[in-house]
């Protein structure tokens, strides 16, 4: 195992490399103590370019899987958010550097995505905008027949981590739905989640939410088999990854009106290209992986990772690592 460059050289000011922007504020309490740089694309040539003289990476997009190949100074690696599928997390632990995460920064975000997505499509609000505009009232007043409600329904959380567990709050407390929670340890369920198998859990459902990291385990777990067993009047949202989906298959039930809809905020390939099967559906409601982005979610995942950045500068190591700990032992992951 290869260990990070030491801390503190003598004459040689930390260099914070950004793929992305962060708050003001939280970019001004780590230039208080390194120079911080914002990369001009995030290309992978030009990402191999410029970490060579990083001392910490702070991501918030995807990097090459042989980057740290061409970061010999690199200290640590920080995700200004919760999700390091972006980060090549084995090639870190394999030389010493600790990954960091800012976890439940963006969980209100994100849970209040789903509910706001399970109710435009349940009133088909975002269809009944684009008639109102293209066709007139009257048109746009005929998607209401049908239409439903949230309260009372079934809902169904795959990953009842600190982001499902929001969404089981609101629909419980909020909307007296009956919450259904599949995840891999079952008795740490609150009590007025119902744990069950996945298969029960789509098949139960008249929501279905997916909100599970995406790991070998997960990936393809919602595969052909298990979208037929969704309901007819079934409306799944993915705020997870869009690996997590058979794409192909979730199209073929939505074209086939085999289940009422979906509401997608993560794709397998993104950006989702031009003329994507997805964007000519009218039961999809498609957002461009924005469900954790508001101000206040943006404010708590920079000041997060600032604090972990300054940390890690000062010598004392991460505080949420999902590799690494403090002393280099295995953390999280």
């Amino acid at each position: 195992m290869t260990a990070p460059a030491a801390a503190g050289e003598p004459g040689r000011r930390p260099l914070v490399l950004l793929t992305g922007p962060l708050h003001a504020p939280a970019r001004q309490r780590i230039e208080a103590v390194a120079e911080v740089r914002l990369v001009p694309d995030t290309q992978p040539d030009t990402l191999r370019r410029l970490v060579r003289d990083a001392d910490v990476l702070v991501v918030r997009s995807n990097l090459p899987a042989d980057l740290l190949d061409h970061a010999p100074r690199l200290r640590a690696i920080v995700r200004p958010g919760v999700g390091v599928d972006m980060i090549p997390v084995a090639a870190a632990t394999a030389r010493g550097i600790p990954v960091a995460n800012v976890p439940g920064s963006n969980r209100q975000a994100v849970a209040e995505h789903v509910i706001t997505a399970l109710g435009v499509l349940l009133r088909r609000q975002h269809r009944m905008d684009a008639l109102l505009h293209s066709e007139g009232w009257a048109a746009s007043r005929a998607l209401a027949d049908g239409a439903g409600e949230l309260a009372r329904q079934t809902i169904g959380i795959v990953g009842v981590g600190s982001i499902g567990l929001r969404v089981a709050e609101i629909a419980h407390h909020g909307y007296r739905m009956q919450v259904l929670g599949h995840q891999r340890r079952l008795e740490g369920l609150p009590a007025f989640v119902e744990g069950c198998a996945l298969d029960e859990l789509l098949a139960r459902s008249r929501f279905v939410v997916l909100t599970c990291p995406l790991t070998e385990a997960t990936r393809g777990l919602l595969d052909a088999r298990r979208i037929g067993l969704l309901r007819r009047d079934a409306l799944l949202v993915n705020v997870s990854r869009g690996a997590i989906v058979d794409e192909a298959a979730l199209v073929d039930a939505l074209r086939g009106q085999r289940i009422a809809g979906a509401a997608l905020d993560v794709f397998v390939q993104q950006p989702l290209p031009e003329g994507h099967a997805l964007l000519t559906l009218p039961n999809v409601l498609l957002t461009p992986h924005a469900a954790g982005l508001t101000e206040e979610s943006m404010a708590a995942m920079s000041d997060g990772a600032a604090d972990e950045v300054v940390r890690v500068l000062r010598g004392e190591g991460v505080r949420n690592g999902v590799n690494l700990s403090v002393d280099g032992a295995h953390g999280r992951a």
